[in-house]
């Protein structure tokens, strides 16, 4: 199928992207260019070391981001960043709702988090799980709230703000584009019981085996 004209997303008053409108069509339209690509999954050198950036912006970068979203939803994520298909690129697709059920979708490229102050930082400690770490699942104290700038896929810059599970998802993926999964924020203990849930369970999806 051919690519679409590109997608321009509308900012709103702050600068902010407005992530929030035509959701299904414009996942749907990813989809339907891409292929769904196996999940690489802890172990994988590609998962811990930071991805490169992102330089060329052209119809590689476009294939790519439609694989990540036809990749997310065959494995059924809120979010897919590109290692997570073995590609060491910082670029990370989304399609996740927030707390209130509003649904976020998009792309970040070269994305960086936010420092926020002190003030800000309201820790919420729900489970946080992974694609790559099939089946497992712990507590992990994060943000309710997070910031993220770095361009879309026409290199334009971009700025991308959430709250609760939307913000958690934001921190979670530009982690993994620095090469960080969540279960190494964790203490050794939490870090061990994810690695057994792990291993003893069956992911639903097709994963790319560590040799």
């Amino acid at each position: 199928m051919a690519q679409q004209e590109n997608e321009v997303l509308k900012v709103d008053a702050d600068g902010y992207v407005v992530d929030t409108e035509d959701c299904e069509a414009r996942e749907l339209a990813h989809r339907e260019r891409g292929t769904a690509r196996p999940i690489t999954v802890v172990g994988n050198p590609v998962l811990h070391r930071e991805c490169k950036d992102v330089t060329e912006f052209g119809a590689e970068l476009a294939q790519l981001i439609d694989d990540m979203f036809a990749s997310q939803r065959a494995a059924e994520g809120v979010g897919l960043a590109a290692n997570q298909i073995g590609v060491d690129q910082k670029v990370f697709v989304y399609d996740c709702p927030d707390d209130e059920g509003v649904r976020h979708t998009g792309v970040v490229v070269n994305p960086k988090l936010v420092d926020l102050p002190a003030a800000a930082r309201v820790l919420d400690d729900s489970n946080e799980g992974c694609l790559s770490v099939p089946t497992a699942y712990a507590s992990l104290p994060r943000p309710d709230y997070a910031e993220v700038t770095g361009q879309d896929a026409q290199g334009n810059p971009i700025k991308v703000r959430g709250t609760g599970y939307f913000a958690r998802c934001l921190q979670h993926e530009t982690d993994h584009l620095h090469g960080f999964l969540y279960i190494d924020k964790l203490s050794k203990r939490d870090r061990k019981d994810a690695l057994r849930q792990m291993a003893e369970g069956t992911p639903r999806y097709e994963t790319v085996p560590n040799e």
